[in-house]
């Protein structure tokens, strides 16, 4: 009876070392072996469902819906140490970013994903993944002047690390949404202020300039509007002859002779139309 007793124990002992899993819908599940010669590398997928495993079998759970991650600067926001991103530009400037990347993984390449690193998707995204985004925005940057990144550029900047990125893991089973920049990039002050004035001039000098042909612009349409009226007169000058004059004359006469005069003179309107 001990033994039958001792038996039973023994049973509920490995039982309490194995159990059942679930793999929830939106995850794909990785069975992976811990014993024999391919310890760590026989798999098996499981999708979604209730498994039973023992104590020699770990589960991987693969999530495929849209993840997002961000490496900060800021203890507040994902660990409690400095997790930015820093690259530099062509002249060697140091540049610091805060970087978000959203990202799923493709249900169908879960297990593509698992033989290459042979990691769950917590270590493959914060040790492969960030070691991607810092690589890529390296190799951009490293084309670009630091004014350029800091100024109309930084799109460009984003997308084609963006591009990089995508195009490096799509093999593997990771589809990448977006990268982003989270907040400003980080330079030496003195150099910030540098820039910035540097933007400014640029944007005064666009200002003076435009104002500058706005006032030509106004010039040159003065400048019409005056040779056209003086265009205008010349015409009406060269229509004007005696006979219009005496025809414009005889109109406005009311058939009155003027009652004051002068001498022995009066006015005389010649109606012959003779010079």
């Amino acid at each position: 009876m001990k033994k039958v007793i001792s038996v039973f124990v023994l049973l509920l002992g490995l039982m309490g070392l194995m159990g059942c899993s679930n793999v929830e819908p939106g995850y794909v599940g990785i069975k992976v072996y811990l014993l024999g010669g391919s310890k760590g590398v026989d798999h098996e997928v499981l999708g979604v469902g209730r498994y039973w495993i023992g104590m020699n079998e770990h589960l991987y759970l693969f999530p495929t819906f849209q993840q997002n991650v961000t490496w900060t600067k800021s203890p507040a926001e994902g660990k409690p140490v400095d997790e930015s991103i820093s690259f530099q530009t062509k002249e060697g400037m140091t540049v610091s970013a805060d970087i978000g990347v959203s990202y799923s993984v493709n249900p169908e390449k879960v297990a593509v994903l698992f033989q290459k690193y042979r990691k769950g998707i917590d270590e493959i995204t914060e040790i492969f993944l960030r070691n991607m985004v810092r690589d890529a925005f390296t190799v951009v940057a490293s084309g670009m002047s630091v004014e350029d990144v800091y100024g109309e550029k930084k799109p460009e900047l984003v997308k084609q690390a963006e591009d990089k990125v995508r195009k490096e893991v799509a093999d593997i089973g990771l589809v990448i949404d977006k990268i982003s920049l989270v907040g400003e990039l980080r330079l030496p002050e003195q150099v910030i202020k540098s820039l910035n004035a540097k933007i400014q001039a640029t944007q005064d000098a666009m200002r003076t300039h435009n104002e500058i042909e706005s006032a030509k612009a106004q010039a040159e349409k003065d400048i019409a509007v005056a040779r056209g009226v003086a265009m205008a007169n010349q015409i009406k000058a060269a229509s004007i002859s005696d006979a219009l004059i005496r025809w414009e004359t005889i109109q406005k006469w009311d058939g009155h002779l003027s009652q004051v005069t002068g001498g022995n003179s009066m006015p005389v309107i010649d109606l012959s139309g003779k010079k």
